[in-house]
């Protein structure tokens, strides 16, 4: 996603006020002993009780760690930005209005990377422009995929330059590609050579499609159209590379039948959860997802957090699976992990 704005007036909110989320947090209770005791008993059992009460707060600690490093995510949608790539530093988060603490590009890579280790994400794509991927790769080489970016003031690099990359492992997607913000289809001409280089290398491509922040034909992306999110679009790139792994970025939403269409059709094509699963209304989120669940396509959706300046993102949109309760959880586990393992072609370990 893209959401550079020229002011702040459009970063506070995208289609709604609604908050509708819910921290995460432990609830413990100290041992307490009802019977009546006499005054001595109870100075020897005040301490026992705080002992027993600190005893089970660890426990559920350690319990709590324990599950969430057992059930690890990968999360197909992150951004390795600059910290002032969204226009300028401190924006504040389009949900919560919080702005952003991170003032320096190395505060941002290490405030996502700390994110990571607390949701135990084993795998993130991080795109952005290629020297600052690089940088989180190497600060990260076995969790950060890398992905190459594009979008209206990030061109792509030489097509050449990127090979070595890819055969090295430096980078590992071809996206985010965001042609929807430089007034461009993503079957445009200017993706070709890329694509060819897709095809032949076997790297998978991730294509934003949808929407974008209220106003961006106004701020910063004068060519942007809505027309060019539709994943309809994507139908001709599939015809001229029938080989190539393709995933479509934030579910495709608004666009529900295009969405199912594309993916009954293209048994290749997968789709990330990315930003709808935290920015839009929560209610809207879980119809959409009930949606594409109905269809069949649960084994075919990936969670992804599209962390861009604000890492707390990253627990917003676990939150934003985790709070669906219409889905089981091996529906959970399918969209956190195993889908994107198979997408991927990854060990069932995620390597």
């Amino acid at each position: 996603m893209n959401w550079r704005l020229d002011g702040n007036a459009a970063s506070r909110r995208f289609f709604g006020d609604e908050l509708l989320r819910k921290p995460y947090y432990i609830s413990t209770h100290a041992l307490t002993i009802d019977a009546p005791v006499e005054e001595g008993e109870r100075k020897i059992l005040k301490p026992i009780s705080i002992f027993f009460g600190l005893i089970g707060t660890v426990c559920l600690l350690f319990a709590q760690t324990d599950t969430r490093k057992s059930l690890p995510i990968i999360d197909m949608h992150m951004h390795a930005y600059p910290a002032g790539y969204m226009g300028e530093v401190n924006l504040p988060n389009p949900v919560t209005g919080k702005p952003s603490a991170m003032a320096s590009d190395e505060e941002l890579m290490q405030a996502t990377l700390k994110e990571m280790l607390r949701y135990n994400i084993v795998k993130a794509v991080a795109s952005g422009p290629l020297e600052v991927v690089l940088r989180w790769k190497s600060a990260e080489p076995k969790r950060i995929i890398g992905g190459v970016y594009f979008d209206e003031v990030t061109p792509l690099p030489d097509v050449e330059r990127l090979r070595p990359h890819f055969i090295a492992g430096q980078l590992g997607v071809l996206g985010e590609l965001v042609a929807q913000h430089a007034g461009l289809s993503p079957a445009d001409s200017l993706f070709e050579p890329y694509l060819n280089l897709a095809e032949e290398l076997d790297i998978p491509v991730g294509v934003h499609t949808g929407l974008g922040p209220e106003g961006t034909p106004y701020t910063c992306c004068p060519k942007f159209r809505v027309t060019y999110g539709n994943p309809v679009l994507l139908e001709e790139v599939l015809i001229r590379h029938p080989k190539l792994r393709l995933y479509i970025m934030h579910g495709g939403w608004p666009y529900l039948e295009e969405t199912k269409a594309i993916m009954a059709v293209y048994p290749q094509v997968y789709a990330d959860l990315a930003v709808i699963n935290w920015i839009i209304p929560r209610e809207e989120f879980h119809e959409y997802l009930r949606d594409l669940i109905r269809a069949g396509l649960g084994k075919r959706i990936m969670f992804g957090s599209d962390q861009m300046v604000w890492p707390e993102a990253v627990g917003m949109a676990i939150e934003g699976i985790e709070s669906a309760q219409f889905l089981s959880k091996e529906q959970k586990r399918d969209i956190f992990y195993n889908n994107a393992v198979r997408f991927l072609r990854l060990k069932e370990n995620g390597e």
